[in-house]
């Protein structure tokens, strides 16, 4: 049994902060049932391509992305646009010990699915609404994308060349980094909730906002700006207050290079065969390697480029420099230290036999998570959800799936 395996789960969110959070919770045991619209589904499920295939090459339906981030879930379609769809609902809520949800502010209310409704339901039950700017202020009443919300949020004015630099300019993160931590956020608060309704016996509210996370998720680079006036720039792959802490082009591919004091300096020009630059008083001490970075820079750049990416690796990791190479997802998961901590799992799929997923990175010694149940298929537990716990015949369910509203 999961460590979260006494707990139900309503998961009313789609794409991507919502069902994230709905993911975690599902892996330590949580039964986390996800309501979708019949026919349709999560939006994820059609953003592909690339899309499963059956064992025999046949496409299936069913997204990559979709995949990263429902499995553990069990999947029922109900059209909450009915009133029978939302008498279905509510009383899956009333079972529940949270509800999810990532509707427009508001949106909910009229379907009666709002945690004002459903807490008359079950006074204890923990609510969480994800949006993109809140409930409130006066933005509040905006859709939010991860995209926007990176701009808004201050993140691409930290990320990117320098606008002076060629190919300068704002960038966004690889992922939807954004999205991702309002779902990691949104966990802990609902962890948090449940440990005051255990002691209490009282439910709550959690407005979470992707705007409120990305600025929060901005840590040093805020207090830079409230400490020095200033509102941090672009460094691209440098840092602000570390020089060299940035990636470096070899002969044959790129390395980061993480100097973080003055000797692993002096040791990373020696193995260059520039010792020299370590005694040259515009570089010997990290405040005066920040200060002349213009000038250093180009010369660790030429450095670098002489030599392979393996062949600085070596020599950097056995006199001690932080280093690494960049990677691509090839690369990643054949490394021999990722497949050393298992972070590829198989997992069965009733279309698509065995597929690939990445396991959860929690490490525990007593409750660890696990991944039980593969993404589910839309819609595919409606009948037993709702026979187990709404005691529906299997006559009754012919009906609702007849008029549409399963």
């Amino acid at each position: 049994m999961g460590a979260l395996s006494h707990l139900r789960v309503l998961d009313l969110s789609r794409v991507l902060a919502g069902p994230w959070c709905g993911q975690t919770l599902a892996d330590f045991g949580a039964d986390v049932i996800k309501v979708e619209r019949p026919g349709v589904g999560d939006d994820t499920r059609r953003w592909g391509p690339p899309y499963l295939h059956t064992p025999d090459g046949a496409p299936t339906e069913e997204a990559a992305y979709y995949l990263a981030a429902n499995r553990n879930k069990r999947s029922i379609t109900v059209d909450i646009a009915t009133p029978e769809g939302q008498r279905l609902v509510r009383e899956l809520a009333a079972q529940s010990d949270v509800v999810l949800e990532n509707y427009k502010v508001g949106q909910l209310k009229k379907y009666g699915l709002d945690y004002a409704s459903l807490r008359e339901l079950k006074p204890d039950l923990i609510y969480c609404s994800i949006t993109g700017f809140g409930q409130t202020g006066p933005y509040a009443p905006r859709a939010g994308y991860d995209f926007i919300v990176q701009g808004m949020g201050g993140f691409m004015s930290l990320t990117g060349e320098p606008d002076a630099v060629p190919g300068g300019g704002p960038q966004k993160a690889g992922i939807a980094i954004a999205d991702l931590m309002t779902g990691m956020y949104s966990t802990i608060a609902v962890l948090t909730a449940l440990a005051h309704r255990d002691r209490t016996g009282e439910g709550q509210y959690i407005d979470m906002a992707l705007l409120d996370v990305q600025i929060a998720m901005l840590t040093n680079m805020n207090t830079y700006y409230f400490v020095g006036g200033t509102p941090p720039v672009r460094l691209g792959n440098a840092h602000p207050s570390i020089v060299p802490y940035q990636t470096f082009k070899a002969r044959d591919g790129w390395i980061i290079v993480a100097v973080g004091n003055d000797a692993q300096f002096r040791k990373f020009v020696e193995i260059g065969g520039c010792a020299g630059l370590a005694d040259d008083p515009r570089f010997a001490r990290n405040p005066q390697r920040v200060a002349h970075r213009a000038e250093l820079v180009p010369l660790l750049v030429e450095m670098v480029e002489q030599r392979d990416k393996a062949d600085w690796i070596s020599a950097l990791e056995a006199a001690g420099v932080p280093c690494g190479p960049i990677n691509d997802l090839g690369e990643v998961f054949d490394d021999p230290q990722v497949q050393a901590r298992g972070l590829k799992v198989q997992v069965e799929h009733p279309l698509a036999g065995a597929i690939d997923l990445v396991r959860n990175p929690v490490r525990m010694s007593a409750t660890p998570p696990s991944i039980e149940r593969h993404p589910p298929v839309l819609g595919e537990h409606t009948e037993t959800i709702l026979r187990e716990r709404l005691g529906i015949d299997t006559a009754r369910f012919a009906e609702l799936r007849a008029a549409g509203i399963v």
